[in-house]
């Protein structure tokens, strides 16, 4: 017999944040954009060895725009950063699923020991223009 598992729900939530996924024997599994997104199994992120396997920062406001059936046995999902290489076989949305708290506990803290966050990096605001010299810098035009 295999141990395979056979997915019964795929589903996307709403705001494209959560991918619910159920299988034949009863598992059902929540499983965030941003922990799918760090976890893909795509040599860009897995690399080709264990020791080439990235830690992906700054995605936690990804989503997913894009579920794909591929064949009868992975889903290619397609974030909003525009990944899109992973196939997540239905074992590995299952292990996922299954060990989500300890991988999640993992990737926690190999983020801290790279000193990398969670948050995407955003622009820095917008510098304000140095005052030309002899100006108020209120564009006024006194000077």
């Amino acid at each position: 017999m295999s141990d395979e598992r056979w997915p019964t729900e795929i589903r996307l939530s709403g705001d494209k944040r959560t991918l619910t996924v159920a299988f034949d024997d009863g598992g059902r599994f929540e499983l965030p954009a941003e922990y799918l997104r760090v976890s893909s199994p795509s040599a860009e992120v897995q690399g080709h060895s264990p020791s080439e396997r990235k830690v992906i920062g700054g995605k936690e406001d990804v989503a997913i725009i894009k579920v794909e059936p591929v064949g009868n046995y992975a889903v290619k999902l397609t974030f909003d950063d525009l990944h899109d290489t992973g196939l997540y076989g239905w074992s590995y949305l299952y292990d996922l699923g299954r060990e989500y708290r300890k991988r999640w506990r993992t990737y926690l803290e190999e983020l801290s020991e790279r000193g990398l966050s969670r948050e995407p990096l955003r622009r820095s605001a917008a510098k304000p223009a140095a005052k030309p010299e002899g100006s108020c810098g209120s564009g006024c035009g006194c000077h």
